[in-house]
């Protein structure tokens, strides 16, 4: 049964930085492209990061390019996002993905991934 337990959410001031983490269970990490989304209230669900499988090869929304790193460590079954220089319009709740498909990060960034965890609140707040 595959699970992805994220944490790591908190309130944080704009400009400040935070690294989420995802814990994976269930499935064998390495086989398996990675993606982070975020979904803020009222709004749609938004792909933010993206990793490969094959050769850890990374994609990024531009909304976050630059700022935000997505990483992945097999062997410790976690995933990762750095976000730094954090603003107000980042506050969402995060959640992490994984699929074993074969898909460019653009297409899983926008199609969305086969399995889901249940998310950890990020705010970005003064």
């Amino acid at each position: 049964q595959v699970q992805l337990v994220e944490s790591g959410g908190d309130l944080v001031q704009p400009g400040g930085s935070l690294r989420l983490s995802c814990l994976a269970s269930g499935f064998t990490l390495g086989y398996y492209a990675i993606g982070w989304f975020r979904q803020a209230p009222g709004k749609e669900r938004e792909g933010v990061a993206f990793i490969s499988a094959s050769d850890s090869s990374t994609y990024y929304a531009d909304s976050v390019k630059g700022r935000f790193t997505i990483s992945r460590d097999n062997a410790k079954n976690m995933v990762f996002l750095q976000m730094t220089s954090l603003e107000p319009e980042d506050t969402a709740v995060y959640y992490c993905a994984a699929d074993p498909r074969y898909y460019s990060g653009s297409y899983f960034l926008y199609y969305g991934m086969e399995y889901s965890g249940k998310g950890t609140l990020v705010t970005v707040s003064s």
